[in-house]
């Protein structure tokens, strides 16, 4: 299977997923599902799903078996989104306005509730009628129940380090994005592999570290782009990650590479919603001229060659070759 085969299977399995994921958004009041759908009906590439997907083929399962976990964590992910940008104060996500600032923030909150109860609705309603065991579908939402739960552990360690004056280890930061991000990217891979047709625990494990690597991966890269991404590309204004005082791995390393004037360039507009336009750009470019790109795309690297090896055993399939791609994709990409 090439690349270029794989690329077109990804868009596939993302239009697939949001057709079936408009048809259960779809109810009264009409405007609460619109605020709940608002991501959804932007696109996506809709890489979690696509990790559902192949890892139930990776186990002799197909589309149809994993379509609902698949929906399911799309939703939990959207569910996520919404709530993060009411609690960052964001007003775009990849060039659309975020759902508080489109159709206000009660209605945001509802409708990012809505997709959190229809994660698990989805799940246990629709895993049976794809021909997923009971047993599985009742490990398959306590996995995600779970997982919704580090997820906000992960959110809350996310937003003390901001508010903290002390700087964070690497290991801290790691550990954190392990849960704020990971744990869906894990339980995707997770749920892939539950609703093939009898998984062993070995291969719900495999696939699970495979997920949490590469989510791991995914956020290290995401960090990247948001502090020296291209607004035109992400969406989002320059050095965003800055003005919000995140405490990622690219600003913690750029603040150990640089000294004095340099340094205070960062320090001075970290987490200050009120810096110039003109004072973000020259922090955002002190940190780019450190040269952390490649190191933050080394450690995802890292990251990526554990996943990788978490499914070697499973030999040269389709199934095997797209999870690969994906990995590539997440480690390479610039949005």
């Amino acid at each position: 299977m090439r690349a270029s085969s794989i690329k077109n299977e990804l868009e596939s399995c993302a239009s697939t997923v949001n057709n079936f994921l408009i048809s259960q958004l779809d109810g009264k009041p009409k405007e609460l599902y619109q605020a709940s759908s608002h991501y959804i009906r932007t696109g996506g590439k809709r890489l979690r799903p696509f990790m559902v997907i192949k890892s139930c083929e990776l186990l002799g399962g197909n589309i149809q078996r994993a379509l609902p976990a698949a929906a399911a964590v799309e939703l939990v992910h959207n569910f996520t989104l919404v709530h993060d940008d009411i609690m960052d104060n964001d007003e775009m996500r990849h060039g659309v306005a975020t759902v508080h600032r489109y159709y206000g923030v009660p209605l945001a909150v509802l409708g990012g509730d809505i997709l959190f109860s229809k994660a698990f609705e989805i799940l246990a309603s629709n895993g049976s009628k794809a021909g997923v065991e009971y047993d599985a579908i009742t490990a398959m939402v306590g996995k995600l129940a779970t997982a919704c739960t580090i997820i906000c552990e992960g959110q809350a360690t996310d937003i003390d380090f901001a508010s903290n004056t002390k700087f964070p280890s690497e290991s801290q930061y790691v550990n954190m994005i392990s849960k704020k991000t990971a744990a869906l990217f894990e339980v995707s891979c997770a749920l892939g592999a539950l609703s093939a047709p009898h998984p062993s625990d070995k291969d719900v494990d495999n696939l699970s570290s495979f997920g949490r690597n590469i989510g791991i991966a995914f956020q290290l890269v995401d960090d990247l782009i948001g502090v020296v991404g291209d607004p035109k590309i992400t969406g989002k204004a320059a050095g965003n990650d800055i003005r919000e005082g995140k405490k990622t791995l690219p600003i913690l390393l750029a603040l150990k590479k640089t000294r004095g004037e340099e340094k205070d360039k960062i320090l001075k507009v970290l987490g200050s919603k009120s810096a110039s336009t003109d004072e973000i750009k020259e922090a955002v470019k002190v940190v780019s001229d450190t040269g952390i790109d490649e190191e933050v795309r080394n450690t995802a690297r890292r990251h990526m060659q554990k996943a990788l090896e978490s499914i070697e055993e499973y030999g040269d399939s389709d199934a095997r070759r797209a999870l690969v791609f994906s990995a590539d994709f997440i480690v390479g990409r610039s949005l």
